[in-house]
């Protein structure tokens, strides 16, 4: 089982890529990018996460205990991740592809884009798109979630959004379905999409993540329960 899980987590690292300036740097980002994934495939990858008794076992954990622990691991993960390649970024800017090669000169946007700070580093990441060092469309990406996080429209239509509200039946809080985070223009976000390297329409995007998709604006998310 476990050399299941590092079979799916690697194959995007072995894309070919140029020689990099730095092969140091590009091998720990590799690991970094592994690690990063590692905790999110068991949660969200259906080739690992609908075994979960093979899962438990492999992590010597029990079945019960999966929920909880795997997000748990990730966080920690995540925070240790985002320590270390804020000390990254201050040494080297953002490690793009001329500096770290492909896909190495994406591990540093996952880092970000899984942390709080995307705030902070935003303008760094517009700047490394601009120049092709990353791809534009996850410089998209994050642009839309630090827009969702500040109550914004989104441009791109890359976001999804799900409240939990409480059953006072059962005194439990229960997922509502998900929907795709309002879109400024939303007519217009397919042209804006294609231009920005994305191969998906909103729609098939929402379909990817299992969401039918409707338009919805701000005034309509204020009006879905939330507490």
């Amino acid at each position: 089982m476990k050399s299941l899980f590092f079979a799916v987590l690697l194959l995007p690292l072995l894309a070919t890529a140029q020689t990099p300036k730095n092969p140091r740097l590009k091998h720990e980002l590799d690991s970094i990018y592994t690690v990063d994934q590692r905790w999110r495939s068991m949660l969200f990858d259906p080739r690992i996460n609908q075994r979960s008794d093979s899962l438990a076992r492999a992590l010597s954990v029990t079945r019960e205990s999966l929920p909880t622990y795997i997000p748990g691991q990730m966080l920690r993960t995540d925070s240790t991740n985002l320590g270390r390649m804020k000390a990254i970024l201050k040494q080297y800017g953002y490690p793009g592809k001329t500096l770290v090669g492909t896909p190495a000169n994406e591990a540093a946007w996952y880092v970000i884009q899984h942390s709080p700070d995307i705030a902070h580093y935003l303008p760094l990441i517009q700047k490394a798109a601009d120049k092709g060092e990353l791809p534009f469309y996850l410089y998209a990406q994050m642009l839309d979630r630090q827009l969702m996080r500040a109550g914004k429209e989104q441009q791109y239509g890359t976001q999804a959004m799900g409240y939990t509200v409480l059953n006072p039946a059962t005194g439990r809080r229960e997922a509502q379905r998900p929907f795709v985070w309002p879109i400024r223009d939303a007519a217009g976000v397919n042209e804006r999409r294609k231009k920005a390297g994305f191969p998906t329409t909103v729609e098939q995007n929402a379909a990817n993540l299992g969401i039918p998709y409707r338009v919805l604006t701000l005034p309509d998310v204020e009006k879905i329960p939330k507490n």
